[in-house]
């Protein structure tokens, strides 16, 4: 909010520079000083809450080498149909197209280099609490739920088990370290008014055009849609393109009034995904793409590729 230093958000821990969400990332995003580090969270077929950006295993980790043959109709290897055992013996890579195999991001981190590991939910909390208690800071966790309906299609409640993990680790309300996020509106609303959630929550705002999700994205960009919401979240996670859309013929920022919106209603703004490798056309370098973000919008944080250089940025502002 205005007057508030925004903060930073380690996106799949330091993944510009090591592989998404793996503990080495988590470590690196948490030395370059971040505020808060994200965790996205699916379940095992034991019921475990690991950390890994989808429902997959086929893009980051070598899972068809490993255990070919047990792929779902579809071609694809989910994490659910594997135990936690099974799935500690992958390992990690940079992402890739799984119907290609290239590599998304070819100049980060190389594809077979080092060893690297899929994480637990537990172990990765106990990374950055165990870093708070030997360096005396105070990040925070950001995770999120990942596809909750088809959890629960698969037989699973996703988010009954992560609130238990936050519970245990000492996670109870929004005094700690910990913002909660979920693309899926009807199960943001079910953690505040069902499952009895006090900690921060953040609704993030796809396109209309996803059907990973129950609810509809649209009423969010509308002032009455955003303060229903505001009863239930502490506030909203936009993508880039839902609050800057380019340049107009005379070079000016097209911008929308999400943000303004938000803030009028009281809530956070943290948008996604800054990445020095992948500008968008509106922006010539990194830096001129922070100052659009934090100067000129006024967001309140944002998840990031490269935590270091965001924070560089952050300290240099007065």
């Amino acid at each position: 909010m205005a007057g508030t230093k925004p903060i930073v958000i380690a996106h799949r821990g330091a993944c510009g520079y090591a592989p998404e969400h793996t503990l080495v990332a988590k470590a690196l995003g948490y030395a370059m000083g971040a505020d808060f580090i994200e965790q996205d969270i699916v379940l095992t077929r034991d019921d475990q809450p690991i950390v890994l950006h989808d429902i997959h295993l086929d893009t980051v980790t070598d899972v068809s080498q490993l255990f070919p043959g047990r792929a779902r109709a579809d071609g694809r290897y989910y994490a659910i149909d594997f135990l936690l055992e099974e799935i500690r013996q992958l390992k990690v890579h940079e992402r890739v197209d799984w119907s290609t195999d290239k590599v998304i991001y070819p100049n980060r981190f190389p594809v077979g280099w080092s060893e690297f590991r899929v994480p637990t939910f537990a172990e990765e909390i106990e990374l950055i609490q165990g870093l708070n208690a030997s360096t005396g800071g105070t990040v925070g966790i950001y995770p999120e739920i990942k596809s909750p309906g088809w959890h629960r299609q698969q037989g699973k409640d996703i988010s009954r088990i992560v609130l238990q993990v936050l519970d245990q680790y000492g996670y109870h309300d929004k005094s700690d370290p910990v913002y909660l996020q979920c693309f899926d509106v009807d199960e943001t609303r079910r953690l505040r008014e069902q499952l009895g959630c006090q900690l921060r929550l953040i609704q993030l705002v796809g396109n209309n055009d996803w059907d990973k999700v129950s609810g509809e994205f649209a009423p969010m960009y509308t002032q009455e849609g955003l303060r229903v919401l505001a009863n239930v979240v502490d506030g909203i996670g936009p993508s880039l393109p839902q609050i800057i859309s380019g340049r107009d013929e005379e070079g000016e920022l097209l911008c929308s009034n999400l943000v303004q919106d938000a803030h009028d209603l009281g809530l956070v703004v943290h948008p996604y995904t800054l990445q020095s490798d992948d500008l968008p056309g509106y922006a010539s370098d990194f830096d001129q793409l922070l100052e659009i973000l934090f100067v000129h919008i006024g967001a309140d944080g944002a998840f990031t590729d490269f935590p270091d250089q965001t924070v560089v940025y952050l300290s240099n502002l007065t």
